[in-house]
């Protein structure tokens, strides 16, 4: 039985509930296996008295007969229900669980008069795209809130390795602009362990409970296995959408990472594939990047839509695309990849970590290109990131972070001085007049309540930080010696232990 992780999107689930008092139903959208049926009926399971599960991908002959036969008559529906399924619901204290449902149109369009009815709490599951497609005429009822669940974060994947106590920490890190010194090695390991395995929760499982990159890798290639198949059948059968998803790794890697239609058909233009890329991007399988063509804080407002950046939602399933789950030994690659021993271009990854950190944020992305006055030399802002008022840019740096001369033609253009940009690298935190250099785990702290919270640095210290910190990497110095009972070792390279097979 795979292990239930704990994940932030319950405390979401929770505030609805206290919040919405039945009035409302809930759907919980995002792509396949990112753990939403998981996280909804362990949600049903701790926070009510009963529920009834219908899993709507399994096309339930009888409790579809019930709904279509008593679809005006509520009570009688309900009464039905719990006779079938033997579960006892109470006025109040119970929830019905619509799970994928996208696959039954009716109960789509009964979930308006279930929150008018007010008995017993709606939490639905699936994927808009689906639900669009298949219940086209069909509209959002005005009674559904929707929320959109994403692939574990570092936080929720520490969770799952029993660390509750990093994040915490490196927040203090972030909020005081203090370096972690000998700390950030190992911080840094554990994030690259988390980059590979990804945030899926079948490969953390299998990766956790095996010890293995290999056994992450074998989940990994499952579920692209389903994206392809889904991606096939999504428009009537059209293989455009398949072509646009495979190539996310080769459009990546390239300096120049917009989408180049030509890629997907020679003499094509972009435009032609906007409704395919729109539709990628509504499943949840990917992050678009749009590109702003004014450098202020309403963004959306100047997007370009025919110049975009197509990511991949989680980066342990790029990894995995990029070598074409040709590989023999991952932990190998893994080693390589985190030495600079092999040809291939980190910054890809780095690049779409940040992405779908920004992503799980609530960010629209969105980046910036511009040319410099009197000159054809074109400087690009990886992403830009705002609120109503403030306009913050973000350069993401895999090698050497010192050089960033398009940011500081961005600054010395669009920033009034004083005002914060981050440059996300490998290295430990610091800061060089409004430049923070910021590790890349810390991508996780840029939400909206961040902006104009972060103290100068050294204006501010954490009582006892440094002792604390010292404290972690002696603590981190003898695990790798003698590791604690039940918690797997770390290498040398911070990886687990190979595993025999």
């Amino acid at each position: 039985m795979d292990r239930i992780f704990k994940r932030k999107i319950y405390d979401d689930l929770l505030k609805w509930k206290t919040e919405s008092r039945g009035r409302t139903a809930i759907l919980i959208e995002g792509a396949r296996r990112v753990g939403k049926t998981t996280v909804v009926k362990e949600f049903a399971r701790n926070e009510y008295r009963s529920f009834i599960y219908i899993d709507f991908l399994r096309k339930p002959r009888d409790i579809i007969r019930i709904i279509e036969d008593n679809y005006g008559d509520l009570d009688r529906m309900f009464l039905l229900l719990q006779r079938l399924t033997g579960v006892t619901l109470y006025d109040r204290n119970s929830a019905v669980v619509f799970d994928e449902v996208q696959n039954y149109a009716p109960a789509r369009q009964l979930v308006k008069y279930l929150a008018e009815y007010g008995k017993y709490d709606i939490i639905e599951t699936g994927s808009l795209i689906s639900i669009w497609k298949t219940v086209r005429d069909i509209s959002i009822p005005s009674e559904e809130e929707i929320i959109v669940m994403h692939p574990m974060d570092f936080e929720e994947y520490l969770w799952a390795k029993g660390d509750t106590g990093t994040v915490p920490f490196l927040r203090e890190s972030f909020r005081k602009l203090i370096p972690l010194g000998p700390l950030h090695r190992k911080i840094m390991q554990e994030y690259a362990d988390y980059m590979l395995v990804g945030g899926m929760p079948q490969s953390v499982d299998a990766f956790l409970s095996e010890r293995s990159f290999a056994a992450a890798e074998k989940a990994k290639r499952l579920i692209l296995r389903i994206y392809t198949q889904d991606t096939a059948k999504m428009i009537g059968g059209d293989m455009t959408d398949t072509a646009i998803f495979s190539n996310i790794p080769g459009e990546l890697s390239r300096h120049a990472k917009t989408f180049r239609p030509s890629d997907v058909r020679k003499g094509s233009l972009a435009e032609r594939y906007l409704g395919n890329v729109k539709w990628l991007e509504m499943s949840r399988m990917v992050n678009v990047c749009r590109c702003a063509t004014e450098a202020a804080p309403a963004l959306p407002l100047s997007e370009n839509s025919g110049s975009f950046k197509i990511y991949m939602a989680d980066t342990g399933l790029l990894f995995t695309a990029a070598f074409s789950g040709n590989v023999a030994d991952p932990e190998i690659v893994y080693r390589g990849l985190e030495k600079g021993d092999l040809n291939v271009n980190r910054g890809m990854f780095a690049e779409n970590m940040v992405a779908q950190e920004l992503a799980a944020l609530g960010y629209r992305l969105t980046f910036f290109t511009f040319y410099e006055e009197g000159s054809s030399n074109l400087h690009e802002i990886d992403f830009l990131i705002s609120d109503a008022e403030n306009l913050v840019p973000i350069e993401v740096k895999s090698g050497l972070s010192g050089r960033h001369v398009s940011l500081d033609r961005f600054m010395e253009t669009y920033r009034p001085q004083g005002e914060r940009a981050y440059v996300i690298h490998s290295k430990d935190l610091r800061v060089d007049g409004d430049v923070v250099y910021l590790p890349i785990y810390m991508t996780m702290f840029l939400d909206r309540s961040s902006f104009g919270t972060v103290l100068a640095a050294g204006e501010e210290r954490l009582d006892g930080y440094q002792e604390r910190a010292m404290r972690l990497s002696e603590t981190d110095r003898e695990e790798r010696t003698n590791p604690p009972e039940g918690r797997m070792p770390l290498t040398q390279a911070g990886n687990p232990p190979r595993d025999p097979r």
